[in-house]
């Protein structure tokens, strides 16, 4: 785990003050750069020492198989893996001949620094080699967001005490050796050296690999060139072999004198486009890098990211540790998507290797509300490719003998790639969550193309789903039986509440949209009896409540099941799933992840606050935070039902997830849910924002230890800023014309927003509802520091 304030607190940075080899593959992850179509990894210039090499290119994978103890119909066979791809990261600098190493001689200083306004990372460092020539060196790096093939490096490096020859060795390597990720020998094999060289090209300052996957069959091609500046005269060349390119820069400088080298690389991938055809693409790509130069770069992503915050910032004052932590989630979340472009958010983003690079429900329930109210273009674009791949979810829907679309618990292409089908097939809802995150796309927009293009036909297909899923009882209720809701550790039970009730806005949305778009429907095959057969499933769902406790059960029969040991489980038995069977999980009332909570969040439409006390406090007691999911979506709740401290530390929990490494495995890369999760705690739990049946509304209040939460959001094309103090909250809009009007409700009350008007409201005093819940033992939340 990281140590407390491993990265000193700054408002727009994540620096790293001094080099330590046991965190390497933790900072790897906290410094990857992306633009949601090529990511880099926060590996050290020279390659080594590293913890994880990674380079990845969105939805670039290899199959590998799917192993099963025991096979059965309907199990997938096939899974798919994100690929290590062609690292260009490489610079490996010997001085006169002995290699930079930081094992080596003298490191009299070293610091790396994540500039969050500038989306580049700088690392500056002064060396000393063994026979005692010290150098300095410096190099920044971005991955562009607006030239989304392009990465681009500059490494500069002078001598301090006398003169000395600097040989600069640039690579671009496929194949690149890396730390064993399954103990299948069958996998192993497939992800060993899983490109096959197709080209080489070498010119004098750089060249171009092109390579293909062995099972997959997708071609991509890296290319590179290095443009030079340096006093007097120097040497380079470039050699190359089927899986790495070197260029070597060769220089003598005196002290004061420096060298200085841009190196731009561009990627691309098919799966269907010819070799030449990639290859002129990443040879344009690199023509517009050049054509723009370092500077013209680092200029344009700086205008991108100005233009970002400012209209998706969140200020925090009283926490400074918060207000650097959200600012570090939100970032990651806009380079999990800022250039996806139809295709999908991984659950680490293209920060590392973690679940294979896969997608889940993750994206479309923790990331896309994040990017719908900051970048809703990122978010449409992940819609796009759940649309895109709705012929494969029919097709799984077919084999499961359902009608409509089933799609994947986790997938990259879009087939099923779960091998645990309790978890994986059972758990639905995830149809249910992409139909939310069309809901509240269309409905945060006003993007209507969008919902006829995209939206409808996902909403009726998944409609479907959960028509055939389900049945009506002797009594006329409808259930729907042997599902997985969030909660993993409670699998294949009847009558979840989170999915019965996403069911039901699921069935409900697609009946109005067809409405809206009567041609189209028909165009679907949706008829009046069909549209009928929803409305009155969605009129039936069944909510399992327990009279006697006085809550809602997560599932049927849920609070009649035994109750966890929490006293005499040890520290180390957590996370749960790794030292006891499921078996003994799923009996038992023990929580692994938000459910029955996340329900009152996302159908909050669907409770009164007095269930959503009294319910907060009985789950709250019994989830365990075994998943990253968690904290975000209990800081929203206990905000909620006024227990405002407990909410800050929870806040606290899921926006230092991968900056204090708390589930001991950001070296796989960061959890991009939980990143964007913080966002979601202050702008949903202390903003109190919904959006339930398209009503903007907020209900904001602070814990004692924030003075100020002031943030921005997007809202039918209007630049939407809140405000709030303890006392006061101050809407106000930020462009539109004098015209622009904004209606919603404040605690409440319908008030009207102009640009010209901002308008100021008293925040109503109010304690918690009910008594402060527990939390079971040891698994408390830690409290967030009293300010000095």
């Amino acid at each position: 785990m990281i140590r407390e304030r491993a990265y000193p607190v700054d408002p727009w940075h994540i620096r790293e003050t001094r080099l330590d080899l046991d965190l390497l593959a933790q900072s790897e992850s906290v410094f990857a750069l992306s633009n949601g179509h090529i990511g880099i990894r926060g590996n050290l210039d020279e390659g080594e020492p590293h913890g994880l090499p990674g380079t990845y290119l969105n939805s670039f994978y290899e199959l590998r198989p799917l192993p099963h103890a025991e096979g059965g119909y309907g199990f997938p066979e096939s899974g798919q893996t994100m690929v290590n791809v062609s690292n260009a990261k490489l610079m490996r600098l010997l001085v006169d001949d002995e290699p930079f190493d930081v094992r080596y001689g003298e490191l009299r200083s070293h610091e790396r620094s994540l500039d969050m306004r500038a989306g580049t990372l700088e690392r500056v460092v002064e060396w000393v080699s063994p026979s005692g020539q010290g150098v300095r060196v410096r190099t920044v790096r971005l991955v562009s967001f607006t030239q989304r093939a392009v990465v681009a490096f500059l490494y500069e490096v002078e001598p301090l005490d006398a003169s000395a020859r600097l040989i600069l060795q640039s690579e671009l390597v496929a194949n690149e050796q890396l730390p064993p990720t399954s103990k299948d020998p069958r996998v192993a094999a497939v992800l060993d050296h899983p490109l096959q060289a197709e080209e080489m090209l070498e010119q004098r300052s750089g060249g171009l690999l092109v390579h293909r996957t062995k099972a997959s069959n997708l071609r991509m091609a890296a290319a590179m060139e290095h443009l030079v500046e340096t006093p007097g005269r120097h040497a380079i060349t470039t050699e190359g072999h089927a899986d790495w390119l070197r260029t070597t820069v060769a220089c003598r400088l005196e002290p004061g004198q420096k060298l200085r080298v841009v190196k731009l690389a561009a990627y691309g991938w098919s799966s269907m486009r010819s070799l030449p055809a990639l290859r002129d693409q990443v040879g344009a790509a690199l023509a517009s890098a050049r054509l723009d130069g370092w500077e013209g770069l680092v200029q344009q992503q700086r205008e991108f990211l100005d233009a970002f915050w400012d209209h998706s910032d969140v200020r925090v004052e009283g926490d400074p540790e918060v207000q650097q932590a959200v600012r570090f989630g939100l970032f990651h979340t806009l380079q999990a998507g800022a250039r996806a472009e139809k295709r999908p958010i991984g659950s680490k983003g293209l920060t590392g290797p973690g679940y294979d690079g896969h997608t889940f429900w993750d994206a479309e329930t923790f990331v896309l509300p994040a990017l719908t109210y900051t970048q809703p273009s990122a978010a449409a674009d992940v819609l796009r490719w759940r649309h895109s791949t709705l012929d494969l979810a029919r097709e799984r829907a077919q084999t499961l003998g359902l009608q409509g679309a089933a799609f994947p618990w986790r997938t990259i292409r879009g087939q099923e790639c779960s091998g645990y089908w309790p978890a994986g097939t059972a758990g639905f809802h995830i149809g249910a969550d992409i139909a939310d995150a069309v809901r509240r796309y269309v409905q945060a927009t006003g993007d209507y193309d969008f919902e006829r293009e995209v939206g409808l036909e996902l909403l009726v297909e998944t409609a479907r789903l959960w028509r055939s899923l389900g049945h009506h009882d002797r009594h006329g209720r409808f259930h729907i039986d042997g599902v997985t809701g969030p909660d993993e550790y409670t699998a294949v039970v009847n009558d979840n509440i989170y999915t019965n009730l996403m069911a039901q806005q699921n069935l409900m949305t697609a009946v109005e949209a067809c409405k809206r778009h009567p041609d189209l429907a028909r165009r679907f095959g949706v008829d009046d009896e069909e549209a009928a057969s929803w409305r009155d499933a969605a009129a039936a769902v069944h909510i399992p409540y327990d009279k006697e406790l006085g809550v809602h059960q997560q599932c049927e029969g849920f609070t009649r099941l035994q109750e966890w040991d929490f006293e005499n489980t040890p520290p180390e038995g957590y996370p749960l799933l790794l030292n006891y069977p499921y078996f003994d999980l799923y009996r038992k009332q023990v929580v692994k992840q938000a459910d029955l909570v996340m329900a009152m969040y996302i159908r909050g439409d669907a409770f009164t606050p007095e269930e959503k006390a009294r319910n907060f406090a009985y789950y709250d007691a019994r989830t365990v935070r075994d998943s990253s999911l968690s904290a975000c979506i209990q800081a929203v709740l206990a905000a909620e039902t006024g227990h405002l401290e407990l909410a800050h530390d929870y806040l606290g929990e899921a926006a230092l997830m991968d900056l204090h490494d708390l589930h001991q495995n950001a070296r796989d890369g960061v959890h991009v849910a939980s990143l964007a999760g913080s966002w979601i705690a202050l702008v949903a739990g202390l903003g109190g924002m919904r959006d339930f049946n398209g009503q903007l509304s907020f209900a904001p209040r602070l814990p004692s230890r924030i003075n100020n939460l002031d943030f921005s959001l997007l809202w039918r094309g209007l630049r939407l800023r809140v405000n709030v103090t303890a006392d006061e909250v101050t809407y106000s809009l930020r462009n539109g014309g004098g015209s622009a009007r904004l209606t919603l409700l404040h605690h409440g009350k319908e008030i009207e927003v102009t640009q010209v008007r901002p308008v100021t409201m008293p925040i109503p005093s109010a304690g918690p509802v009910g008594p402060a819940p527990t939390q079971p033992a040891g698994r408390a939340p830690v409290r967030r520091a009293t300010p000095h």
